[in-house]
């Protein structure tokens, strides 16, 4: 995004933006006398721009809706001045992250923000940090300064300027920096590790590293893995992509929906749910895979593991397209229609020819009214008597035998009761899936076949998509009655005003046809709420992408026909374990143009935790992709009896005014504490998020093999800075 003004007003000075404690040595006027002018000027145009986007944002609600695609047009122009004006809203000065200074002798310094910039001249007072010209803001490093002598970063607290570092590049800017204050190489982003959390995902832009900028800037075609283990920023690097591929993207930038974001769990959503819309993106969909099936509201987790592993194969969801076929069956024999003037013939062959009518694609209920269609077409074919045609083809309509054996034939059936057959009777499952032994067959049988469970849910959003909607034909067959009923209505009302029209205007109006398609238009009825989860995405994002099954990713293949996708995981983190390589995996569900790029540096975990979590899950994965961290806490894991939890939590929270703990165990209503800085979550749960102190109660309980080591691992690397392990 970026915001122009067309105001030549004056700018007006600011008070400094600068608020740096005297002992960091900052505060000299010949370091930031730059700065404060650059700022009063980004001040200025802030305002003017708000007040210039508010004013055009009520212009265009005032404006007539118009029709069409002029109504169409018309929204979008709205949506975008509003997500415009919600941007520069929701932040001041601080929109700026930072400035870059080429190694040119006439460079200027160039200010990077999260939006685009420019003052009432067309002078660009802040790039888009998504833009090319931001890159090396990002990416240099000092092997590849990428043409910069020095970069400036600012740590801003309630608008403010708490603190900034600069970096130099080249050497001859280093001449004379050796006493330098704010010559402090990758301190910004040092420093800003170990400060506290909060409920939501920390605001880490200005500090995004090369190894991460280059992956969010990487293209679009085909699929990304981003593999790292924990604190690597994998979940930063998803989130900040998304928003990068928006912008940077013809494919996906000018079609609102088009990026989808899918999150672990509903607590990994809450958290980072501020993050794309800091960064000024507020269309990206974001769901869990439990949000794509209606069902997934009350799913449990399938008690058996061995049922769930059954039902998570590809070959299961294909056999949803045979339990579809056993609902597509043409009549062997020859049947007669009659009327009250005929009667007519069906043959096996019309019967064929009528089910092929359907396009590729057309959902099985959706398509039942194309075939009935074209039955009556055939019928009519043969038909040469006296009667009218169109007196036979509603006497055809209304035949109860020939609907009777159309229903027969191609019945209409819903997703859930599809799925539930399959887990009630045993030989519909059979025949669906042949491959299956007598004994897995008993095996996936139930009582209560609609107790629906979360290894269901790719099989009933396989049916729902190959289905439709049963309701469909009859929606349109009332939705088609009502239109034809409207514009009979208007023709005769229009045929009246012409007749009565003493007038040209009116008269050469209504003949030029002008202000008959307004009316036309007037009478369509509204659309249905599209399911914004239904696809398709031009791209999808998959955090936490270890654990899907491979039924869970053709829920999301058939959302992206393209198969552009951001994937991030760790197979270290797959609570069944994760044997191939991510090629392999992703490869058999359907991908293809598969690159993996790793992360290996562990910015969040300090390395006292590190050195304790290594060995829990090296001993199940000894080729674990473990993160180097690149900071120390200097206070080492505490280990003691559960006994002291309360304790441990109390004295934790009297020490921090601020930050967040989470207590991680088996039983998280055991270990609930009143305060709501303190969460409590099994370690499934805490999969993704981060706490300032982490309190592991039990780990033993966590249970053994990789499922038990994986949940011992994760939840242990999501402190920031204290590890306290409680025992019974």
């Amino acid at each position: 995004m970026q915001v122009s003004l067309s105001s030549n007003e004056p700018r007006d000075a600011v008070s400094s933006v600068f608020d740096l404690p005297d002992h960091l040595g900052k505060a000299d006027p010949t370091l930031i006398a730059a700065d404060e002018r650059h700022f009063a000027a980004i001040e200025n145009s802030l305002r003017r721009s708000i007040a210039d986007l508010t004013r055009r944002l009520e212009i265009e609600r005032k404006a007539p809706g118009g029709v069409g695609q002029e109504a169409m047009d018309r929204d979008m122009q709205v949506h975008r001045l509003t997500g415009q004006l919600r941007a520069l809203r929701r932040y001041g000065l601080d929109l700026c992250l930072g400035r870059i200074v080429g190694a040119g002798e006439s460079d200027e310094p160039v200010y990077i923000g999260r939006l685009g910039l420019l003052d009432a001249a067309g002078n660009q007072l802040l790039v888009d940090w998504r833009s090319p010209a931001a890159e090396p803001f990002f990416g240099a490093t000092h092997a590849n300064p990428m043409g910069l002598a020095s970069r400036r970063r600012y740590r801003w607290s309630r608008e403010k300027i708490t603190d900034y570092w600069d970096e130099v590049f080249t050497e001859e800017f280093t001449d004379g920096y050796e006493n330098y204050a704010a010559l402090d190489d990758q301190s910004a982003f040092i420093a800003s590790l170990g400060s506290n959390r909060s409920p939501k995902m920390r605001d880490v832009l200005g500090t995004i590293q090369a190894d991460q900028d280059a992956i969010i800037r990487a293209g679009s075609r085909g699929a990304l893995v981003v593999d790292g283990g924990p604190g690597t920023g994998k979940s930063v690097v998803a989130l900040h992509r998304s928003a990068y591929l928006l912008y940077s993207d013809p494919r996906l930038g000018h079609h609102r929906g088009a990026v989808l974001f899918v999150g672990p769990h509903e607590p990994y959503l809450a958290y980072v749910a501020d993050v794309l819309p800091s960064l000024g993106e507020e269309g990206v969909q974001t769901c869990t895979l439990r949000d794509l099936v209606v069902e997934g509201a009350t799913a449990r987790v399938d008690p058996d593991s061995n049922v769930a592993r059954l039902k998570s194969s590809v070959r299961m969801v294909e056999a949803i397209e045979t339990a579809v076929k056993f609902y597509e069956q043409p009549p062997k024999n020859e049947m007669i229609v009659a009327t009250d003037w005929t009667e007519h013939w069906l043959t096996p062959e019309d019967w064929v020819e009528a089910f092929d009518a359907p396009d590729p694609g057309t959902p099985h209920n959706e398509a039942r009214e194309q075939i009935w269609e074209l039955l009556l077409t055939i019928l009519m074919d043969s038909y040469d008597g006296d009667t009218p045609a169109d007196q036979v083809r509603k006497a055809l309509r209304r035949n109860d035998e020939l609907r009777t054996a159309l229903d027969n034939a191609w019945t209409l059936i819903e997703a859930a009761d599809l799925v539930a057959d399959l887990w009630s009777v045993p030989a519909y499952l059979r025949t669906c899936a042949p491959w299956l032994t007598a004994d897995e067959i008993r095996q996936l049988q139930r009582s209560d076949a609609k107790n629906w469970t979360v290894s269901d849910l790719p099989l009933l959003d396989a049916a729902r998509q190959r289905l439709g909607d049963p309701d469909a034909a009859l929606q349109q067959r009332r939705r088609a009655a009502f239109l034809a009923a409207e514009r009979e209505r208007r023709a005769i009302v229009i045929d009246d005003l012409i007749d009565a029209d003493d007038g040209e205007g009116l008269v050469q109006m209504f003949r030029g046809g002008h202000l008959h398609s307004v009316l036309a238009e007037g009478n369509m009825l509204p659309p249905a709420e599209p399911d914004l989860l239904a696809g398709p995405f031009e791209h999808i994002v998959v955090d936490e992408a270890q654990e899907l099954t491979d039924a869970q990713w053709q829920m999301l293949l058939q959302r992206c026909p393209s198969k552009s996708f951001t994937i991030v995981g760790d197979r270290a983190q797959a609570r069944h374990g994760f044997t191939e390589t991510w090629q392999e995996r992703l490869g058999r569900v359907g991908l293809d143009r598969i690159t993996v790029a790793s992360l290996s540096i562990n910015y969040r975990t300090p390395e006292e935790i590190m050195i304790e979590a290594e060995p829990v899950i090296r001993a199940v994965l000894p080729d674990a992709n473990v993160p180097t961290s690149i900071r120390s806490s200097g206070v080492p894991v505490r280990y003691g009896s559960t006994a002291e939890l309360d304790a441990t939590v109390d004295n934790w929270l009297g020490a921090n005014a601020d930050g967040i703990a989470c207590v991680i165990s088996t039983d998280i209503s055991a270990s609930a504490h009143p305060s709501p800085r303190v969460r409590s979550l099994t370690p499934e749960l805490s999969k993704g998020l981060e706490f300032d102190l982490v309190v592991l109660i039990d780990p033993h309980a966590f249970g053994a093999g990789i499922e038990g080591a994986v949940d011992h691992y994760v939840a242990m690397t999501r402190a920031t800075q204290e590890l306290v392990v409680l025992s019974s």
